[in-house]
């Protein structure tokens, strides 16, 4: 089945581990935190205070469990990217990419709907407030195209393209290095190739940190984007 591959792999285990990891921390709640409680409580807050209460507002609590597997599974799907056996994150995968992205456009297009009504979310979302009658026929199709229309393929295409670049990236300097090392005769080459397999241990601790931005910057966006579909005014 053509649709049965490595990135759908990934995509089941990250399910799996997020699932196992957020049971177990939910089950230990000893006064004095161990190590792995820590990470999740840490994590936990992380988007709680720092992404839905700061981005959402007074009503952020409903939407901290929808921003916690969205969080959780991003950053461990990119992450993939940096272990040995797999070397790439799913999100490298344009498909997935989308995915992702088309079900935040359905939440937040939903929410919006279900608590304005179409029309009356429509309106919200292309006709800015104090904007002159004839000018809305220049504003109301720009914000149609930016609002509905370019939030999703930018929220995908960002992250596909970091996650695909990245990987592009480390594996440029491993194979080059492996190839100047192994295959290559002159003793420059040999040192080249030493040279760029240590500096693609860099790049792997640069990835890591840009696999985790990514994450943060995907859930971000979505909290703007729900606060945005429920905001009274706008």
């Amino acid at each position: 089945m053509p649709w049965a591959d490595k990135f759908l792999l990934q995509a089941l285990l990250s399910l799996v581990l997020i699932m196992g990891f957020w049971v177990v921390m939910a089950r230990k709640n000893a006064m004095v935190p161990s190590k792995g409680q820590f990470i999740g409580e840490y994590a936990y807050m992380f988007v709680r205070n720092g992404i839905a209460r700061d981005t959402i507002g007074h009503d952020f609590k409903r939407w901290v469990p929808l921003l916690i597997a969205l969080f959780s599974f991003v950053l461990v799907n990119n992450l993939w990217g940096v272990f040995p056996l797999t070397l790439m994150p799913t999100a490298a995968h344009v498909g997935w990419a989308y995915g992702l992205a088309g079900l935040v456009w359905v939440i937040y297009n939903g929410i919006g709907i279900k608590k304005f009504g179409a029309l009356g979310y429509l309106k919200r979302t292309t006709c800015p407030p104090g904007v002159p009658g004839p000018m809305l026929l220049i504003v109301a199709p720009l914000e149609f195209l930016s609002n509905i229309i370019v939030r999703p393929a930018t929220l995908s295409l960002r992250l596909f393209a970091n996650m695909f670049a990245g990987h592009l990236l480390v594996l440029v300097f491993v194979l080059g290095g492996e190839y100047l090392l192994l295959h290559s005769e002159p003793i420059f080459n040999k040192v080249a190739g030493v040279a760029s397999l240590l500096f693609s241990l860099l790049i792997f601790a640069l990835e890591i940190f840009v696999q985790s931005l990514q994450a943060y910057i995907f859930t971000m966006l979505t909290a703007q984007y729900i606060s945005s579909a429920t905001a009274e005014e706008h």
